[in-house]
């Protein structure tokens, strides 16, 4: 699964890792701001967790593959779909709803029938804003100070100092 290659999420061990996943989220989505318990819950469910300031609700596939920098934040409602590595930078910042995808599935009707799934990891520089509910598909990298405006549908990958907004996701033009 996180090679990219197709994989059966029936699978026993990746069942339990996801309830797990459920376990802790659930845990963590029961707190708020000051709750002692907040720590302890984001330390077991993310890959590395650094701090980060997550708003909740927050939603994950198994948490266990995401892997945030420092000083980052996540607003209130964000969804990152793990079944691939999320490898995100320093200092990013997460607007409300935004959805990291790393699954995908066939666009042959049959082969989705059949339950086939896979997918590709997202990598995120330092210094990335991610507008609310912005949408970032699989296999996707966004350079060091890009910028994702709110309710872009990101289907590229975005170079380093880029904004991209609208649907799909295009470069403005840089101010000079």
């Amino acid at each position: 699964m996180l090679a990219g290659r197709a994989y059966d999420p029936g699978d026993g061990e990746l069942v339990a890792m996801r309830k797990a996943a459920q376990g802790l989220m659930r845990d963590y989505n029961g707190t708020i701001i000051g709750d002692k318990t907040r720590a302890r819950a984001l330390t077991q469910l993310l890959g590395t967790w650094n701090g980060t300031v997550i708003r909740t609700p927050f939603h994950v596939d198994y948490g266990k593959h995401i892997h945030f920098g420092p000083g980052c934040f996540v607003n209130y409602g964000c969804f990152f779909m793990d079944i691939c590595e999320i490898r995100i930078g320093a200092r990013c910042q997460f607007g409300t709803a935004v959805q990291l995808l790393t699954e995908d599935r066939p666009r042959d009707p049959a082969r989705r029938a059949e339950g086939e799934e896979w997918g590709k990891p997202i990598t995120i520089g330092d210094d990335v804003w991610v507008g609310g509910g912005a949408i970032v598909l699989p296999g996707i990298t966004i350079g060091d100070g890009a910028i994702v405006g709110a309710g872009s549908i990101v289907t590229r990958d975005v170079p380093a100092g880029a904004t991209v907004v609208g649907n799909p996701a295009r470069p403005l033009p840089s101010r000079s």
